[in-house]
């Protein structure tokens, strides 16, 4: 079923009616010469600019594109009000598989989009992007970040991104075990990619157990070659069994948390890199009802935004690092909050980033 438009009615009963709506911008972007199809989505701009990644992606449909650009906006505009950044919430998706389809091409015509918005929206990296991508995109588009430092960048947000996982375990850690430190803990990573390989070193310089999957046997192997004592699990659903298990840290694609894996999950924390683990609302009750620890992922593994946003100013490596050390500080705040509310952390943390977007609103 369509409306008048020819879009899904569904896709606009999302955008206009349901609780992932309230958005202030989706723009659809076709580039017929390029085979360019995307999805710009804009949740706030309340607190500045929207900042958020560019998700390329092999998706079953339009509909679930326009879905996840829409679930991934609104959640940076949570993470950014919970990083501190003057920025709002915003996501792309370009639909398509990225080996099969990506040019050169393709990119240009997606940067002439993004600029089209006339700096409402910042881009970056995500699944399916890179750094080499994003130097494509600036050249048609300045509100781009996330570019080689040969351009002006500050390179791969993925080292700040595992930093700032790294520091919400060790709040976990604080807040369960009264101390920071992860030595002789088990910690298994599920997707170890982009950011889960650079866990794996923070992890074992601390002197954690490590164990891993990734559905990339490349992947796998980079990390035993380096590090022969990292142990491997078949995959997701033998490491969420696995005894013995502390923290579990789920980096790769969301919904990770669901009426599935919440009843079997061994791990008494989850602390990962992945957006948008908790496959529905109810989850984090789910998990608090096992005694489970969750510290939130979009203020987590917020270390990459705080990278990324951080370069349109002149890019200063320390400095944030320094800001993404702060994670361990919010983590400690958001579980003492969900404490003295007697609620989730999940909910705590939303109604801490609600809080700032609607000061914010009301100082406009």
């Amino acid at each position: 079923m369509t409306d008048v438009t020819g879009a899904p009615a569904d896709v606009l009963q999302t955008l206009f009616h349901s609780d992932q709506g309230g958005h202030e911008q989706v723009v659809l972007c076709q580039d017929r010469a390029s085979g360019l199809k995307a999805v710009i989505a804009l949740h706030s701009t309340a607190l500045g600019p929207a900042l958020g990644g560019t998700r390329f992606y092999p998706y079953a449909s339009e509909a679930e594109a326009v879905a996840d650009a829409l679930n991934l906006a609104r959640g940076m505009s949570y993470k950014n009000a919970m990083a501190g950044l003057d920025h709002g919430g915003g996501k792309a998706v370009i639909i398509g598989d990225p080996d099969v389809v990506k040019s050169e091409e393709l990119l240009l015509a997606y940067g002439r989009f993004v600029a089209s918005l006339g700096g409402r929206y910042v881009t970056a990296c995500d699944v399916g992007t890179y750094v080499a991508d994003m130097d494509v995109v600036a050249r048609e588009c300045r509100w781009t970040t996330g570019r080689s430092p040969q351009n002006g960048g500050a390179g791969d947000s993925s080292v700040l991104t595992a930093f700032g996982v790294f520091q919400g375990m060790r709040a976990s850690a604080q807040h369960l075990w009264d101390g920071p430190s992860l030595r002789g803990r088990t910690v298994g990573i599920a997707g170890v990619g982009k950011v889960g390989h650079h866990l794996v070193e923070h992890l074992l310089a601390d002197g954690a157990e490590v164990v891993i999957t990734d559905v990339r046997p490349e992947s796998v192997r980079r990390i035993t070659d380096q590090h022969p004592g990292v142990r491997v699990a078949a995959d997701t659903d033998a490491l969420i069994r696995e005894p013995g298990l502390d923290i579990y840290a789920p980096c790769a694609l969301g919904a990770a948390l669901n009426d599935e894996t919440v009843p079997v999950l061994t791990a008494k924390v989850v602390c990962g890199a992945a957006n948008n683990q908790l496959a529905h609302p109810g989850v984090e009750k789910d998990l608090a009802d096992r005694g489970i620890l969750y510290a939130p992922d979009y203020v987590v593994n917020a270390g990459g935004v705080i990278q990324v946003a951080d370069e349109l100013h002149g890019f200063d490596f320390d400095r944030c690092k320094a800001k993404a050390a702060k994670i361990f500080d919010t983590t400690l705040g958001i579980f003492a909050r969900a404490k003295s509310d007697g609620i989730p952390p999940a909910a705590a943390a939303d109604r801490i980033a609600e809080q700032r977007m609607a000061e914010a609103r009301g100082r406009g």
